[in-house]
């Protein structure tokens, strides 16, 4: 009995040594453990804040390179210029020559005029193209001494929208008049090819019609109208004197019944065969008459 207790005791102590031993060298691994696990977590905390640096530095340049300083759209502004002006000029021949000798100095040009003159005034009409940056240069210099502004207006039409728009049609067209191309190259019969070449035939009108109508915006931007009429009274008229009295009235009515008078004479001339004809068969049968009477 003695013999079994003692060595249940033997058992117990070895044991204990044994769990002792265990948990020491538990904790002398778990300590180890621990602290890597603390520096890791400093490491992942500081690697995580680099990280969160990077990317709101990154983030920043992105934004930086999306949106530049100098955003500006991508085509040039194709805007129609027009000046309307009526002039009133104490010298017409003088200013008449001025602005068919000036007009060299702004690169414009005569598109079309037309001049008259009748018993109250002279008058000079002219459609002048002018490239868009000389336009308000050339209209201010329709001033000075002797020159009455009578009327001056200016409208402009921003027709870049318009110009976009018909390009892109134009691309449009374009690439399906390509697709027809390729189409009539996997033609087999004489049909198929006439069809399909119809069909290129309608694109390509439509691709010109559009290239007119780009290139005469771009003409029309590229050089502004100015429309110039100016005039000058003569023989005494004033705008508010344009309408004649009656001493006016009176001697232009007798000068145009003078001139009917010699209208009339050189006309009975003209026509003396007829009154000489008239006035045989007129003695012709007056004696007939007198004859059988």
């Amino acid at each position: 009995m003695k013999r079994y207790i003692y060595c249940m005791a033997i058992f117990a102590m070895v044991l204990n040594a044994c769990n002792s031993s265990s948990s020491k060298n538990f904790r002398e691994v778990q300590l180890p453990s621990d602290q890597t696990t603390d520096e890791n977590k400093k490491d992942e905390d500081q690697l995580t804040k680099q990280i969160s640096a990077d990317t709101t530095s990154n983030s920043g340049s992105n934004f930086n390179a999306a949106t530049p300083k100098n955003s500006n759209p991508d085509w040039d502004k194709k805007i129609i210029k027009r000046a309307d002006l009526q002039l009133q000029l104490d010298d017409y021949k003088k200013f008449n020559t001025s602005i068919h000798s000036s007009l060299k100095q702004f690169g414009a040009y005569i598109a079309e005029e037309k001049q008259g003159q009748s018993d109250y005034k002279i008058e000079s009409s002219l459609t002048i193209k002018v490239p868009v940056a000389l336009f308000d240069e050339l209209v201010n210099s329709f001033s000075g001494d002797g020159i009455k502004i009578i009327q001056k207006n200016i409208s402009s039409e921003d027709v870049t929208g318009e110009m976009v728009d018909i390009k892109a049609r134009m691309q449009a067209k374009m690439a399906v008049r390509d697709q027809y191309i390729q189409l009539l190259k996997q033609a087999k019969n004489m049909n198929e090819i006439l069809q399909v070449q119809n069909e290129i035939n309608g694109i390509q009108e439509n691709i010109e019609a559009a290239n007119g109508r780009v290139n005469y915006l771009q003409h029309e931007s590229a050089y502004s109208t100015v429309d110039l009429y100016y005039y000058q009274y003569i023989n005494g008229s004033t705008g508010i004197d344009e309408k004649p009295d009656f001493f006016t009235k009176l001697t232009t009515a007798f000068s145009t019944g003078t001139f009917l008078v010699t209208n009339l004479v050189l006309f009975i001339i003209s026509i003396w065969p007829l009154i000489l004809g008239g006035v045989v068969l007129w003695v012709y049968l007056k004696k007939y008459r007198l004859k059988k009477a």
